[in-house]
């Protein structure tokens, strides 16, 4: 399996045993159901379909009502699936935890960032803005943004003030620390997109092979 679902906790910081203080943030990952799988012969790719949180019935329509019975899983909150490489040998009713990873992967985490709704240049686009004396009449507004006789017009995409935060974003190569089986919490190194409680979908990193582990990377050096 290459990633998982879970919700961001928040983050803390621990110890390792060489005593460094690490910032890290607690992933709740999982348990997951799987709901179908892709094949190439069908779909043309391979994937896994994962359900993540229970919900009740009320919150789901009749098509997915039917669907759930007829897999006899409970309703699910989230439905995505997680691309993969190989033809998966999941099937329907399985479950998948937090110990497909492990201390020393590396993982890449997808999230929606916080919104900051509509915001000026200065916050959006780290403008310097005008003199802060009291003559200066010109503070944190946008300025000349375009000659007035050639071309006439403001070019394509001219940085202005505009809604912020509230999209996509992956965090790369980020350090497993710590893997909790127990409770289905995962710890990685550094911050990852979105607020507390939102979800996010944690891959194996692309540009890390998955075996790598931190003992292997210590014996390298």
């Amino acid at each position: 399996m290459t990633g998982i679902l879970g919700k961001k906790i928040g983050m803390t910081s621990i110890f390792d045993q060489e005593g460094r203080f690490i910032p890290v943030t607690l992933i709740e990952t999982g348990p997951c159901s799987v709901l179908g799988t892709r094949t190439k012969e069908k779909a043309g790719y391979c994937a896994v379909v994962l359900g993540y949180k229970d919900v009740k019935e009320e919150k789901v329509n009749k098509a997915q009502k039917k669907w759930f019975k007829k897999l006899k899983i409970s309703p699910k909150k989230v439905v995505k699936e997680i691309r993969m490489d190989d033809e998966p040998t999941y099937k329907a009713g399985d479950t998948i935890g937090v110990n497909i990873f492990k201390n020393g992967d590396y993982v890449d985490v997808t999230g929606v960032t916080i919104g900051k709704g509509f915001q000026g240049g200065i916050k959006r686009w780290n403008w310097h803005g005008g003199d802060k004396g009291h003559g200066s009449m010109f503070h944190r507004a946008p300025g000349s943004i375009g000659a007035s006789s050639f071309p006439s017009r403001v070019f394509k995409g001219q940085h202005l003030p505009g809604h912020m935060g509230n999209i996509k974003r992956t965090i790369q190569n980020l350090e497993v620390i710590a893997v909790d089986e127990k409770k289905g919490i995962l710890s990685v190194k550094g911050g990852v997109p979105g607020h507390k409680g939102s979800l996010l979908v944690v891959r194996y990193a692309k540009k890390r092979p998955p075996k790598e582990r931190r003992e292997d990377v210590k014996d390298k050096s």
